[in-house]
């Protein structure tokens, strides 16, 4: 399928019932070299890649000897904890060979929830991409509690999509796509090739059913879809359990495909520009000029700071002129700015008393209104 052999940035999804053996709760090695080799071929091609990835309590629960029924929180954070350095071992070592540096990235929906914290995930995802890594996600479940957590990785594979600004969202499934009704129930069902929009029609044939080593089902799936789908993110669902999984995707095997609504870029200006500003940050002639060339806001560019902010918050950019330019996510709070504006990057740390990021906004958390 060309989404995926075109895709600039994808994020795939492995669930736990494609890596973790049912019955005696061992790694399924053979699958994992093979998707390390699907991995590797992205790579080859310049494509940026990241895993979400299920297993890690799994994992867990089959070297502490746990039972498959549910269990209690702590007995899920032990199996985790324990699971966790098993993980990503096996991915490491899976993708080694291959000349490829993985990275383990631990998440709660708090991360992303709160904005300084959703900021310094995307800094070091985008850190990492750079670098040529591939980043292992999963979410923390030895810290996680019910109150801040996604509860199954298809939402959450979604919000990396969206944070790493992905094009393509793969989730691994153990069907083949989105039918029109239960296929192991229904001879009659349909698979669905192409999805334009999610209608209610379309989340109303979804159904609650996950295997038993996995929480998700097609609803969380539908709901993956609309959240990468708005974000300017294509998603797939295929059948994960193929050898080279997402090899035969691109050999044609089935699959079905969530059309983007916008480009990743354009929605996340999108959500910038739709907040309400915390503060306004005016900008001297200079700094203006490089804004319009595409540059990032640094400290010495701004003449004053207003209002009260902090780190992550939306902030009006203005010009030398006092007119609006634009909007941006502050990398500092309001009395930072004041403290760091007119100086450069590289005196940021004796300013502040400790190392700080070059830009007091990115150009990748700005929607400028004049030259975007």
């Amino acid at each position: 399928m060309a989404a995926l052999s075109q895709a600039k940035r994808v994020v795939i999804k492995i669930g736990s019932a494609l890596l973790v053996d049912r019955d005696h709760g061992g790694l399924k090695t053979d699958w994992l070299k093979g998707l390390a080799q699907d991995v590797a071929a992205m790579k080859a091609r310049g494509q940026d890649v990241v895993l979400v990835s299920s297993g890690s309590i799994a994992l867990g629960r089959g070297v502490l000897g746990l039972p498959r029924a549910d269990l209690a929180l702590e007995q899920s954070q032990a199996a985790a904890a324990v699971g966790q350095i098993r993980l990503a071992r096996a991915y490491e070592e899976a993708l080694a060979p291959h000349g490829i540096t993985t990275a383990q990235v631990l998440v709660t929906l708090e991360d992303s929830a709160d904005r300084r914290r959703y900021l310094n995930s995307r800094a070091t995802m985008e850190q990492l991409l750079s670098l040529g890594v591939v980043a292992i996600v999963n979410e923390n479940d030895t810290v996680a509690t019910d109150e801040i957590r996604y509860g199954d990785n298809d939402r959450l594979a979604a919000q990396v999509a969206v944070t790493v600004g992905a094009d393509l969202l793969v989730l691994l499934s153990d069907v083949d796509g989105l039918y029109s009704a239960n296929p192991a129930q229904d001879a009659t069902a349909k698979r669905y090739d192409v999805i334009e929009r999610i209608t209610p029609e379309i989340e109303a044939v979804a159904g609650d059913a996950g295997s038993g080593l996995s929480k998700g089902g097609m609803k969380t799936k539908l709901m993956a879809a609309k959240t990468a789908t708005a974000a300017g993110c294509e998603m797939l669902i295929t059948l994960g359990s193929r050898p080279n999984p997402l090899k035969a995707i691109e050999q044609g095997e089935s699959a079905t495909r969530f059309l983007a609504e916008d480009d990743p870029q354009a929605a996340r200006k999108r959500w910038i520009a739709s907040m309400k500003a915390q503060g306004q940050i005016t900008l001297d002639t200079g700094a203006a000029r490089a804004l319009s060339q595409g540059k990032s806001l640094l400290p010495a560019g701004v003449s004053s700071v207003k209002g009260t902010f902090g780190r992550g918050d939306p902030v009006e950019i203005i010009g030398p002129d006092g007119g609006r330019l634009g909007q941006g996510l502050a990398r500092y709070t309001a009395d930072e700015a004041r403290l760091i504006k007119g100086h450069q990057s590289d005196e940021i740390e004796v300013l502040l008393g400790y190392p700080g990021r070059a830009a007091l906004i990115h150009r990748d958390d700005m929607a400028l209104n004049s030259f975007s």
